[in-house]
């Protein structure tokens, strides 16, 4: 018999990640603040609860896709939290089973894991990479921590809905593994930017400057991904502004507490911020192109 599985925050990743469970036939029980998502789900096969309690009480395993550490602690440990409806491991169908793929302080993952595993319920952090069209395709990148038994058994879950899935060691170590991560995406992102600008300055045909660039070592997946952004000049989120500038305080908070100087990584920091104040944090994080552009004199377009 299949799991049952839980799925909370619906938004530009949770959506998709929950379509591909129902494609591989997992019963879905879903929650989100919006309601509209909810009732797309339920129109594709979910059964939908009024609470994250409510969802932990009818599930075998439990998926948040939330923005950030205070929606996570929330979620999990607040009123009508997952917390107050889960399991206490008694019974044939044993506890619940919760995966938090959200991109948190690592922290708090495992403050949360421990005031759950305190009710019988098993935690593993899973925060993702590859974006909206990771999601939609099924071809996320999945970074966990946590027991490797439990690895074990959230992994068929897990390959419904990512490729590249990797246990990294205990609980929080998925989550250092993503801040890792962001850093790359970040500066990358903000590195095309400016070598772009520069190319755009000297008058050189952008969709040909990026077919150039991709076949040598300058080629990366955020480059083949947000071509079709940079060509059109327009940045519709797939991944947004104002949730990369979230990780990246993530980032620096964690580089604080470990005594790691991030010295790029601080630039690329303010340049976000920058978009956000002039009122851009709403768009994709290839956006960031935009405020190199202006920078430049050149014209924009978002």
């Amino acid at each position: 018999m299949a799991l049952t599985i839980g799925m909370i925050g619906l938004g530009i990743m949770g959506r998709p990640m929950a379509k591909n469970l129902l494609k591989a036939g997992y019963p879905v029980v879903v929650h989100s603040r919006s309601q509209g998502p909810v009732q797309e789900l339920v129109g594709a096969g979910a059964r939908a609860a009024a609470s994250a309690k409510e969802v932990a009480g009818q599930v075998d395993v439990l998926i948040t896709m939330l923005p950030n550490s205070p929606e996570v602690e929330l979620v999990a440990l607040g009123r009508d939290g997952i917390i107050e409806g889960a399991r206490d491991g008694e019974g044939a169908r044993g506890g619940l089973l919760y995966l938090d793929m959200s991109t948190i302080s690592p922290i708090v993952s495992q403050k949360v894991g421990r005031a759950l595993g305190a009710k019988g319920v098993r935690m593993l952090d899973a925060p993702v990479s590859g974006g909206e069209k990771g999601a939609i395709d099924a071809a996320l990148s999945i970074m966990v921590g946590g027991e490797k038994a439990d690895f074990d058994t959230a992994l068929p879950v897990f390959q419904a809905l990512g490729k590249t899935i990797t246990h990294l060691g205990p609980l929080g170590a998925g989550g250092f593994t993503k801040l890792a991560n962001q850093i790359i995406v970040a500066v990358n992102l903000t590195a095309l930017g400016e070598a772009l600008t520069l190319a755009k300055k000297a008058g050189l045909d952008r969709a040909l400057t990026l077919k150039a660039l991709s076949g040598g070592l300058a080629g990366s997946k955020c480059l083949d991904q947000k071509s079709p952004n940079y060509v059109a000049g327009t940045y519709n989120p797939g991944f947004k502004i104002d949730l990369h500038f979230k990780d990246l305080g993530l980032i620096m908070e964690s580089s604080r507490a470990l005594g790691v100087p991030l010295p790029c990584t601080a630039v690329v920091q303010e340049l976000f911020n920058a978009m956000r104040v002039k009122g851009k944090g709403g768009l994709d994080h290839s956006g960031v192109i935009t405020l190199l552009e202006e920078l430049a004199g050149l014209p924009t377009q978002s």
